[in-house]
C-alpha cells in the first residue's frame, strides 16, 4: 500500500506525523508550564504567607506580655484594652494560619501554639480577676508560668518557620525537577523535528528552551538565597506568566529577609540600653551603694552580672552583624604583624585551657609579613576561632595554632580533638544562627552568629575561611589573609 502512496500524500503523513508528535509534546510542555505556574503560586499564596503570619504572630504575643505586664503593675485599664486588641489580632491571624495549614506538621505545630495561647489566657485571666478583687497571690509564680508558656509559643513559631522553609525548599526543588522535565520533553521535540524539518523545529525548539532555561537558572539562585526579582522573558504567556510569579515570589522572599534583618538590629538597639542600666545597677548594689549585702546576695548579683554581660554580648554581636550584613561596619586598616595578635589571644584563653588540661601546641613560621588589617576585628577572629577549639576540646585533649605563608597570603589555622563536624555542614555553620547537634554545654550556650561574623570580617579582609573536619576526628578551622 505504501508504493501506491503518491509523494504529496507521503509528505502529508509525514507532516502530519511531525505535527502531531510536535503537538502531544508540545501540550505536554504547556501542562508542565501550568503546574509549575500553579505551584509556584501555591508558594506564594500559602508557605509565603505562612511565614508572614509567624512574624505577625511572634510580634503579638510579645505585645501582650507587654501591655499584660504593664496592666498588673499599673492597673491601667487603657493597658487591658490594649492587650485585649492584640489577642484578637492574635486569635484571628492564628486561625488564618489554621485554615492555611497545608501539612500535619504546619497544623500540629498550630496546633501546639494554639493549646500554649489558651492556656496563656486562661492565666492571664484568673491574674486579673484577682488583681480586680485585690485578693493576695502568688505573683511570681504567675510570671514564671506565663513566661514558660510564651517561650513555648515563641519555640512553636520557630518550628513552624522551619518546617515553612523546609517546604518552601521541597516545593522549589520540586519546580526545578519539572522545568527539567520540560526541558528534556523540548529536547526531544528538537532531535525528531531536526530529522524531518530541520529549520521550522530548530525556531520552535528555540522559543521553549531558552526560557526553560532562564527558569531553571533562575531556580537554582533562589534555592541559593538570592532573590533578585529581575527576570525578564519574551516568551508565550504561560512562561510570561510563571516568569511574573517568579518576580513576586523573589520579591515577597527579600521582603521576608529584609523584615527579618530589620527586626533583629532594632531588637538589638531597643535592648542595648536597658541591659547597659541594669549592668551598672548591678555593680552599684555590688559595691555597697544601697546598702550593704550578705554572701547570698553577692553570689547571686554576681550572676547576674555573668548573664547580663552575656545578653549584652549577644546584642552586640547582633549589631554587628546587622551592620556587616548591611555593609556598614567600619573597618580601621593598618599595617600589623599576626603572630603578636595570634600570641595574646592565647594569653587570654590561657585560664580555659589550663583548667581543661588541654595541651596547646603553637607553630610560627619566621619571616611572616605585616598584613593589612582592622586589629580588633581580627582579635574578634581569633577569640572566636581558638575559643571554640578550647571550649570543644575534651579534657585532656589537644590544640594545635598554625601560621605560615601560603599562596602569597598568610594561613592561620586552628585544629581540636573535639567531636568534629557532622559531613555536609562544614558550610552552613558559617551561616547565622547555624547550630550543630554536638552534646556539649558550651554549644548549648552559642548563639550562632560568631562563625557568620568571623566569615563577614575576614571576606571584608579580602580573605577566606573554612573548615575541615571529621565526625570524632576534630575539626580544624582555616583563614588566609593576603599580604
Amino acid at each position: 500500500m505504501l508504493a501506491r502512496m503518491s509523494i504529496f500524500s507521503r509528505l502529508t503523513i509525514g507532516y502530519l506525523s511531525v505535527l502531531i508528535i510536535i503537538g502531544t509534546v508540545n501540550a505536554s510542555a504547556l501542562f508542565m508550564l501550568h503546574q509549575l505556574s500553579i505551584g509556584t503560586a501555591q508558594l506564594i499564596n500559602v508557605d509565603e504567607r505562612i511565614v508572614d503570619l509567624r512574624a505577625t504572630l511572634a510580634d503579638s504575643i510579645l505585645s501582650q506580655m507587654g501591655h499584660d505586664k504593664k496592666y498588673i503593675i499599673t492597673k491601667d485599664p487603657n493597658f487591658r484594652a490594649q492587650f485585649l486588641a492584640a489577642k484578637e489580632e492574635f486569635d484571628k491571624y492564628l486561625a488564618e494560619a489554621l485554615h492555611l495549614a497545608d501539612t500535619p506538621a504546619k497544623k500540629e505545630s498550630l496546633d501546639r501554639i494554639q493549646m500554649h495561647y489558651a492556656q496563656y489566657v486562661s492565666l492571664i485571666v484568673s491574674e486579673v480577676e484577682q488583681v480586680t478583687d485585690g485578693r493576695t497571690y502568688p505573683r511570681s509564680l504567675y510570671e514564671q508560668e506565663k513566661t514558660r508558656l510564651v517561650e513555648s509559643i515563641l519555640e512553636q513559631l520557630n518550628v513552624l518557620k522551619m518546617v515553612t522553609d523546609r517546604d518552601i525548599h521541597s516545593k522549589m526543588n520540586s519546580l526545578r525537577a519539572a522545568a527539567g522535565t520540560s526541558r528534556t520533553l523540548t529536547v526531544y521535540v528538537f532531535v525528531i523535528a531536526l530529522l524531518l524539518v530541520v529549520t521550522t523545529s530548530f525556531y520552535a525548539t528555540r522559543s521553549i528552551t531558552k526560557p526553560l532555561m532562564v527558569l531553571v537558572e533562575k531556580t537554582k539562585e533562589i534555592s541559593k538565597g538570592i532573590f533578585k526579582g529581575d527576570l525578564t522573558i519574551v516568551s508565550p504567556p504561560e512562561v510570561a506568566e510563571l516568569t511574573s510569579a517568579f518576580n513576586v515570589m523573589c520579591e515577597k522572599l527579600k521582603g521576608v529577609e529584609r523584615m527579618k534583618t530589620d527586626f533583629f538590629s532594632t531588637m538589638s538597639h531597643e535592648l542595648r540600653t536597658p541591659l547597659t542600666s541594669i549592668k551598672e545597677g548591678i555593680k552599684l548594689l555590688q559595691d555597697g551603694v544601697g546598702g550593704s549585702i550578705s554572701d547570698k546576695q553577692k553570689r547571686l548579683l554576681s550572676i547576674l552580672s555573668q548573664e547580663t554581660q552575656r545578653l549584652i554580648g549577644l546584642v552586640n554581636s547582633l549589631l554587628d552583624l546587622s551592620k556587616m550584613e548591611e555593609g556598614m561596619m567600619t573597618y580601621r586598616f593598618e599595617r600589623e604583624y599576626l603572630p603578636p595578635l595570634i600570641a595574646m589571644v592565647i594569653t587570654e584563653m590561657a585560664p580555659l585551657i589550663e583548667a581543661k588540661k588541654i595541651h596547646l601546641l603553637s607553630e610560627t613560621d619566621d619571616g611572616l609579613p605585616p598584613l593589612r588589617l582592622d586589629r580588633e576585628r581580627i582579635l574578634q577572629v581569633l577569640r572566636n576561632l581558638i575559643g571554640n577549639a578550647a571550649k570543644f576540646s575534651p579534657e585532656g585533649g589537644e590544640m594545635r595554632v598554625s601560621t605560615c605563608l601560603k599562596n602569597g597570603g598568610v594561613q592561620f589555622s586552628v585544629a581540636d580533638s573535639g567531636p568534629g563536624i557532622p559531613k555536609g555542614n562544614t558550610t552552613a555553620i558559617f551561616e547565622k544562627f547555624q547550630q550543630l547537634p554536638v552534646k556539649t554545654s558550651e554549644w548549648v550556650k552559642g548563639t550562632g552568629l560568631g562563625l557568620a561574623i568571623v566569615k563577614h570580617i575576614v571576606t571584608a579582609h579580602g580573605g577566606k575561611v573554612w573548615a575541615e573536619s571529621e565526625p570524632g576526628q576534630g575539626s580544624t578551622f582555616f583563614v588566609v589573609l593576603p599580604s
